[in-house]
């Protein structure tokens, strides 16, 4: 018997150029089988990353959409949440994941808030303190090291090592989510590029690596933990997600490097879909 096509709501931005947010998320999970239900917290010209781009805040509209889908009775096999651009926003997403809570339902969220060690411009402590409660109601964070010690209180300077960064993804854990999966982790003095995933029910870690590339592309991320979270809900364990995601990325930014393209347009995610599979059908 063929496996039913899951629905996910995926709380993100989107915007009308470059590959970031939701023009990432919606055709990786599409491409994997996934019914996506976008639900929009604000509409870019461009995404963040270039310069004067145009934005239309929906905050103000959140939860009447929200509404009528409670009107809908819809349900969802997973809830995925990104870049929420303020407090009031994190504080409706949180509300939103308890009221359409039900079994055997993964909730991911992506804790966007920086890179680099620093905050993205705009968010201070309070979007901190917000997402510290959000990720209360998530099975699967997937925080950059920067955000993992923004959200733990860590300094990221002491997450130099395997064993500074797994204690902290303990911590983590003990806000919530079952699986703390913490990217961006440089080993072998930069030669490699490190995903390390723990498991809190069972108190183990795997660290994910592959070869490192000196760039920098906008919505790795998100493409990132937008293939770790199809897969996953076809089944997959998070292991094996997280080395799907990797590959993905991977392949994506080989596509790119040699490119005279603008970094800022993102990894060749076109080139590299038709790698991804899907074990649904109608």
């Amino acid at each position: 018997m063929k496996k039913a096509r899951p629905t996910l709501a995926a709380v993100h931005d989107i915007s009308g150029y470059g590959r970031a947010s939701l023009t990432v998320v919606i055709p990786i999970l599409s491409k994997m089988g996934i019914r996506v239900c976008p639900l929009p917290t604000a509409v870019l010209s461009a995404h963040s990353e270039y310069s004067n781009f145009y934005c239309v805040d929906l905050t103000s509209h959140l939860r009447s959409i929200i509404n009528h889908w409670k009107e809908l009775n819809l349900e969802f096999d997973s809830i995925y949440s990104g870049y929420l651009a303020n407090y009031e926003q994190i504080e409706i997403v949180k509300d939103f994941i308890k009221d359409f809570r039900k079994k055997k339902q993964l909730v991911v969220v992506d804790p966007v808030m920086g890179d680099g060690g620093e905050l993205y411009s705009g968010f201070d402590e309070k979007i901190v303190s917000g997402m510290q409660n959000l990720i209360q109601e998530a099975d699967i964070i997937t925080p950059n090291l920067t955000e993992a010690s923004f959200l733990s209180g860590v300094d990221i300077k002491d997450l130099n090592n395997e064993d500074s960064i797994l204690q902290c993804a303990k911590k983590l854990s003990l806000k919530g989510p079952e699986y703390v999966v913490i990217t961006s982790v440089l080993m072998n003095k930069n030669k490699d590029s490190g995903v390390l995933i723990y498991e809190k029910s069972s108190n183990t870690h795997h660290i994910i690596s592959r070869k490192y590339i000196h760039a920098s592309y906008p919505g790795t991320g998100d493409a990132f933990t937008s293939v770790l979270t199809g897969s996953m809900l076809q089944g997959n364990s998070l292991i094996d997600s997280v080395n799907t995601a990797c590959d993905f990325i991977l392949k994506g930014i080989e596509c790119r490097i040699n490119s005279s393209h603008n970094p800022l347009d993102g990894i060749n995610q076109e080139e590299v879909l038709p790698t991804l599979k899907s074990i649904y059908e109608e």
